[in-house]
């Protein structure tokens, strides 16, 4: 039974989703408060998160952000706030979806068994993709981790140090969304204090090389507004 956690301070809502869930069989548990709901999530094995905004303790996007490296589970984020700049700001951080409050329960339970069975998908195409600890290959793209080499259907790509450390980062997280400054933080290892614009001059430069059509790229996508996710 997949278990799922909701981080909802309504709780005429968070019950109304919950009954939904367990209706179809999931386990659904509620927590009301952002700090509790974050620290339930990391101690317990959930399969899913669904996840408010608009929290006491910790808001929805600040929860994103402290599990930014560790969540391998989809995030469905909930608001009543219908501003474009948020659903950004959610998916730059990881979530998986974005809806709108009011919603119906129903239009919710689809979302989340979409996810579930994606995420399984992905789960077992990368698994089968990764054929040790130190190799990854995905669609006649190679990565030698240790070696630092990389192969595309077997014909070697010149990669700057940068570039592959930016494709390897990327490669680790499969279709994940990555803002510029997040990229820029995680490869570069600054706190985004220099010019993220870099990020966009290195995905350039790797699509040139790894790509059989920079300008209809099938590796490293653009997603507008948001920034860059690898796509497997």
């Amino acid at each position: 039974m997949k278990k799922i956690l909701i981080i909802e301070d309504d709780l005429n809502i968070a019950e109304l989703q919950q009954d939904y869930l367990e209706v179809e069989g999931f386990a659904a548990d509620i927590c009301a408060d952002g700090s509790a709901g974050l620290k339930q999530f990391q101690e317990n094995g959930y399969d899913l998160l669904i996840l408010d905004i608009m929290l006491p303790g910790l808001d929805g996007l600040e929860i994103l952000r402290s599990l930014r490296d560790e969540k391998e589970v989809p995030v469905i984020l909930v608001s009543a706030k219908k501003e474009e700049i948020d659903k950004i700001k959610g998916f730059n951080l990881g979530a998986d979806d974005y809806i709108t409050k009011p919603f119906s329960p129903g239009e919710l339970v689809a979302r989340v068994k979409a996810h579930l069975q994606n995420y399984e998908k992905l789960k077992k195409k990368f698994s089968e993709k990764q054929i040790s600890n130190n190799t990854v290959v995905i669609r006649g793209l190679r990565i030698e981790k240790e070696a630092r080499r990389v192969y595309i259907h077997n014909r070697e790509a010149n990669l700057a140090q940068k570039e592959f450390e930016l494709l390897l980062y990327l490669a680790k997280h499969p279709n994940r969304v990555f803002g510029r400054d997040e990229l820029f933080e995680k490869v570069w290892g600054l706190e985004a204090l220099g010019d993220s614009a870099t990020v966009t001059v290195h995905i350039a430069r790797l699509r040139d090389k790894i790509e059989s059509d920079p300008s209809n790229p099938q590796y490293i996508e653009t997603v507008w507004g948001a920034g860059y996710r690898f796509r497997v």
